[in-house]
């Protein structure tokens, strides 16, 4: 979901990639609640990070706990950021609970990918 708002909101000015520590494969429901937002991210993949992709990046922003304790090691000029983000895969209770939990974590996602790209035009007009 994060990638899908970033190519929105910041793919002009960015190589927006996603990829974790491990690959699950896209979550049918986070493709789901993206759509009903009219975003398409079903041909989106789950790509572990490498260290070429990390050699190469301006800023990585880690989304969960798990990620902010298990992502390799950033280079001295990768910027990073850490998002405490519920996992919605992670999610309990009936499916209409549980896309609950998606959509909250698309908007929470949406709103912090809106400051984000808003602190990059602010530095980058500085």
């Amino acid at each position: 979901m994060a990638e899908g708002f970033g190519k929105q909101m910041l793919g002009e000015r960015f190589e927006v990639l996603s990829a974790g520590v491990e690959a699950h494969g896209v979550n049918p429901n986070a493709v789901r609640v993206m759509a009903e937002v009219g975003i398409d991210i079903s041909r989106h993949t789950s790509d572990c990070i490498d260290y070429e992709t990390l050699q190469n990046a301006a800023w990585v922003i880690t989304l969960c706990g798990d990620a902010n304790e298990r992502c390799p090691v950033t280079p001295p000029h990768v910027k990073r950021l850490h998002w405490d983000i519920d996992d919605p895969a992670k999610a309990r209770g009936s499916e209409e609970e549980r896309m609950a939990v998606f959509r909250r974590v698309r908007d929470e996602l949406r709103e912090r990918i809106r400051r984000f790209a808003a602190q990059v035009l602010r530095e980058e007009n500085a």
